[in-house]
């Protein structure tokens, strides 16, 4: 599959919502992705997307016989951007909350990234609001972690600070702007902690379940009329969970089952 960033015209969806190649070669799924989230979407040295959720999402069109193709948007942009038809469906692993499926349907789940604060080494910071008060959180845009950092700590005197995307996150925690950052647990053990700049930061605390705010996994959004899409989607997650398809991704991306993952 193709994975550079393609643009592509306009084109009458099907009733499964999947759309005709303009040049009569197949089925187009037009997927959503923030590529900023290592090691679940993000881009090779030379451009091209690779990760977790990518890998998925290709093997999610090879069952539906249908060509994936890349549209790039910021992580807050992504539900607007479904609702615009930019894309059909939205790849980036975002997590189903009750908030986002008045907005939006889901997929059945796809894997499980909790949340978990990062600081700097020793500095005794904890995940609560008695730990946190006057201290700066760094979150992304359009997150969970915003969504219950300024609905839970936000209100009780800590400051949060929403960055467009994760990587400006870790910039300012690193230069001291920020006290700590709250993310996925898998975004930050791989996409920062393993880094050379994650050096001397680490966890703090255990995960944040609140099932308000982080759900019950994360899913492939898709837009509520798009019915048959989602049950194809379905189709087709459940087959590469029975063949080994998705053990084979896990594998080459995580040393513990991401599905299930706490």
């Amino acid at each position: 599959m193709n994975k550079m960033i393609a643009a592509v015209s306009l084109v009458f969806l099907t009733a499964s919502g999947l759309a005709g190649a303009a040049d009569g070669s197949g089925k187009v799924l037009r997927l959503g992705i923030d590529p900023t989230y290592p090691p679940l979407e993000y881009k090779n040295q030379d451009g091209t997307l690779t990760g977790f959720g990518v890998d998925i999402a290709d093997a999610l069109c090879a069952e539906l016989h249908a060509k994936c193709v890349w549209v790039e948007s910021s992580w807050d942009g992504m539900i607007p951007g479904l609702l615009a038809r930019k894309f059909d469906a939205i790849a980036s692993s975002m997590t189903v909350t009750p908030k986002r499926q008045e907005q939006i349907a889901f997929s059945d789940k796809v894997s499980n990234a909790p949340a978990r604060l990062v600081i700097k080494r020793g500095s005794d910071l904890q995940p609560t609001v008695e730990s946190l008060k006057g201290k700066r959180i760094g979150v992304e845009q359009g997150s969970t972690q915003e969504a219950f950092a300024k609905a839970v700590w936000g209100k009780r005197g800590v400051e949060i600070l929403s960055y467009q995307n994760q990587d400006q996150v870790y910039a300012d925690l690193v230069v001291g702007r920020l006290d700590a950052s709250l993310q996925g647990s898998i975004q930050a053990s791989y996409g920062f902690l393993n880094k050379p700049a994650g050096k001397d930061y680490e966890f703090a605390g255990g995960t944040l379940d609140n099932p308000d705010f982080f759900g019950v996994g994360d899913g492939i959004g898709v837009r509520k009329s798009d019915v048959e899409l989602r049950e194809d989607l379905n189709k087709a997650l459940a087959t590469i969970l029975a063949n080994g398809t998705y053990a084979k991704i896990n594998k080459k991306y995580f040393d513990f089952d991401i599905y299930g993952a706490k």
